[in-house]
């Protein structure tokens, strides 16, 4: 007699849809267009599913102030901003993403931040000019 058929092989696992190109371990969805993963210090932008820059390094928050995980939105942008908050510290291309003062902009990505994502300067102007306010940020 023949050999029976092989199993089918199971279905895959059902998860929201994410950017094809993005890194594979990545639980942003694709509704995001800014992605941060604060474990690989490493960000992105996306956009229709598709990866659009990077990911490229960051830095994040230090212990005690930490940056926030969750789903948040742009809510302004200020393109030669300094913090008040911390000495005049400059905060160029700093695009915010809660009303609490925590943005993306350039810095030390070699220094941790008070609770903002430091970018690179080519990756801070990159983020200024594609985001937009109500876009979506993704921080995991």
């Amino acid at each position: 007699p023949a050999p029976a058929p092989a199993p089918a092989p199971a279905p895959a696992p059902v998860q929201e849809e994410r950017a094809a190109d993005a890194p594979p371990e990545s639980p942003c969805p694709t509704t995001a267009r800014a992605c941060v993963d604060l474990s690989g210090n490493r960000t992105w932008l996306q956009q229709d599913g598709k990866l659009l820059y990077g990911p490229t390094v960051m830095s994040h928050g230090k212990p005690g102030q930490e940056t926030p995980k969750g789903t948040f939105t742009v809510t302004r942008k200020v393109k030669d901003e300094i913090s008040y908050e911390f000495d005049n510290a400059p905060m160029p291309y700093a695009v915010y993403f809660t009303n609490n003062g925590h943005a993306f902009h350039e810095g030390s990505t070699n220094v941790q931040s008070a609770g903002c994502v430091r970018l690179s300067h080519d990756a801070a102007k990159f983020f200024f000019e594609n985001l937009q306010v109500g876009d979506v940020v993704y921080i995991y």
